[in-house]
């Protein structure tokens, strides 16, 4: 959906705002997540389980419940069951005087909101909904999207890092739900240098649990390993996107080079026979994090959402028994 230029005004940075009366068009609103993926059966809304996108949702739901408007997000990675967020990225689009209704001063509110203060009143309002504290996901930001921002097909790149406490390193039990700990003694350096020949645009498959609907060819644009103050082994990641389970087939890829149980350059021969393997262990959710989403200059955005689309569009018609790929699969 594209924002309508009846509710654009100035001042906004380039975004739309909506007057406090606007009764026509519809406005996007992005949102920044954040959350700990422990008790989460991952990102996608699924019945009977409970899910990040489905707990939003409904939050979104309760408030918007008078206005008619049911929002639907959509998500720049759609991360699996365990899996943690620090910078997700979400949008929804709703009608414009949904908002305004949404937002509107309360008993006891000083002022009513200007347009440039609704994405703030939608923030303290979800926030109310979904829990102040201890709450395990929350919406770190609200903002009204700039033209042509879409948080999937927008998105440049998405980054990730994961974090493994090895025999040398310090086992923080508060950092027990976001580190995995393993029994051995790692080879860092080992694990670095194979990272590097995986870096570029590949066939994945042999790091990717297959889905008949998606194509495994992504561009790995960094892979790095590094120890922290404390000795934990820490990955950095970054792609294009990633498909299902690719970051922690990776990571898995690594520690058995790290082990000595593989061959430095065995990661790069399996990638290149394109073919799922079980010459390693694809590693537990818990140690990953979503850590942000890249996306390009305002005045691109609408440009790369459509080269984006227009590049996956292609894959379906030319790549035999492949569909469009999800924007992310971790």
């Amino acid at each position: 959906m594209v924002v309508s230029e009846s509710v654009a005004s100035p001042g906004t940075g380039g975004g739309p705002a909506v007057e406090a009366g606007a009764d026509d068009g519809a406005v996007r609103v992005r949102l920044s997540i954040a959350y700990d993926g422990t008790r989460f059966n991952g990102w996608s809304r699924q019945p009977g389980l409970r899910t990040v996108q489905g707990l939003v949702e409904d939050a979104l739901g309760l408030l918007f419940r008078r206005t008619g408007a049911v929002p639907r997000l959509t998500v720049a990675g759609r991360t699996d069951a365990g899996v943690h967020a620090l910078g997700q990225v979400a949008h929804f689009d709703v009608p414009a005087s949904a908002l305004a209704a949404v937002t509107r001063a309360r008993r006891g509110d000083a002022t009513e909101p200007g347009a440039a203060d609704l994405a703030a009143v939608l923030l303290r309002r979800l926030t109310g909904v979904l829990g102040a504290s201890d709450a395990d996901v929350v919406v770190t930001a609200a903002a009204l999207a700039p033209d042509g921002f879409d948080a999937r097909f927008s998105a440049m790149w998405r980054r990730y890092e994961y974090r493994i406490a090895d025999a040398p390193a310090v086992r923080d039990p508060l950092d027990r739900l976001r580190t995995v700990w393993h029994p051995r003694t790692l080879d860092a350096e080992r694990m670095d240098l194979a990272a590097q020949t995986l870096l570029g645009l590949h066939d994945f498959a042999a790091f990717c649990k297959p889905r008949a609907e998606a194509t495994t060819i992504r561009t790995l644009q960094s892979y790095r390993w590094r120890r922290d103050v404390d000795g934990v082994l820490v990955a950095s990641l970054q792609a294009d996107a990633f498909c299902h389970s690719m970051v922690r087939a990776l990571i898995g890829a690594a520690v058995a080079v790290g082990e000595g149980r593989l061959d430095l350059e065995a990661p790069a021969e399996l990638l290149q026979a394109a073919q799922r393997t079980n010459a390693f262990m694809v590693m537990p959710a818990k140690g990953l994090v979503l850590t942000e989403v890249g996306y390009p200059d305002d005045h691109e955005l609408a440009a790369r959402a459509a080269q984006t689309r227009a590049r996956r569009e292609l894959r379906v018609r030319i790549e035999d028994g492949f569909a469009e790929a999800s924007g992310a699969g971790e």
